[in-house]
């Protein structure tokens, strides 16, 4: 259902508000680019520190503003099973294509857990989802057996999967059912994780370049694995130099330097430090995304 290039969207923000005016910009360039979908409210979009209004806001803008060209895939996860399902409830009411939810945050669940919690959503809301495993953020991770007792829950119907094994991978793909999508959820493993099946990747560095990642993408769903490796080793620099400092961090000053967007997170993320900073401008330089 959901396979391609997905961008996780930033939220820009101005003067502690959201800038309605630049996120509909920023989703004009994703449409533009022919992406095949865009994730607003995520953790790139600094969803844990939007208020409830402000993150239906967003994706009521996002739904607008791709007016189905592109595929919306609102964050509505959350470490409250009840908020989870509220959420959920609002992106379908919205018109969202689907929704990603980041697993549990804080409470470690077990394993079941993940699954009651899970369940209990795809049964509150008719909308497909996709389950989101990084367990460096949140604790836990879910296993391979899990999540193929997910995928037999009507509505769940894909994974981005975070959590850096390859050997978790492998149980994925040996595990779940063939149309069970399985996104990459780290853009540097974005060209190993479809090698072995995946069916594409929920991405940050699209954000920047959108038309370029697609065609990484589009070349391994092709099957040209050479192509594929030349745009991402072209790619590589990027994608590291975003994640100097805790995502969307790397990313915000990014869009800033390219003039895309006001360089402003939300409390606790504070802007990228000085040799940081020093090394992405070099690496977009290099990239011919600024000219000084």
């Amino acid at each position: 259902m959901f396979r391609g290039t997905y961008t996780a969207l930033v939220t820009p923000f101005r003067d502690g508000e959201i800038d309605e005016a630049a996120l509909r910009r920023l989703i004009d360039e994703q449409v533009a680019a022919g992406i095949d979908g865009i994730v607003p409210c995520g953790s790139t979009g600094e969803s844990a520190t939007m208020s409830h209004q402000e993150h239906e806001r967003v994706i009521k803008i996002s739904v607008e503003q791709a007016a189905g060209a592109t595929k919306v895939i609102a964050g509505t996860g959350s470490n409250n099973t009840r908020e989870a399902c509220r959420l959920t409830r609002a992106a379908a009411d919205a018109g969202a294509d689907g929704a990603l939810l980041i697993s549990p945050y804080y409470n470690k669940p077990t394993q079941h857990g993940h699954v009651a919690h899970y369940q209990a959503v795809a049964e509150s809301a008719d909308l497909p989802l996709i389950v989101y495993n990084i367990p460096g953020r949140t604790g836990v991770n879910i296993a391979p057996e899990t999540l193929a007792q997910l995928a037999t829950i009507p509505g769940i119907v894909g994974v981005k999967e975070a959590s850096g094994s390859v050997d978790q991978w492998t149980r994925i793909f040996q595990l779940c059912p063939a149309d069970f999508c399985v996104l990459s959820g780290d853009d540097v493993v974005t060209l190993p994780l479809m090698a072995m099946g995946g069916h594409g990747v929920i991405a940050v560095v699209s954000n920047l370049v959108p038309r370029r990642l697609k065609a990484l993408v589009d070349a391994c769903a092709a099957g040209d694995y050479a192509e594929a490796r030349r745009i991402h080793y072209a790619l590589l620099p990027l994608m590291q130099a975003l994640f100097l400092e805790t995502n969307p961090i790397g990313i915000k000053a990014a869009m800033a330097m390219t003039g895309r967007i006001n360089e402003e997170l939300r409390l606790p993320m504070t802007p990228l430090s000085a040799a940081p900073r020093l090394r992405l401008a070099g690496v977009l330089k290099a990239q011919g995304l600024i000219s000084a």
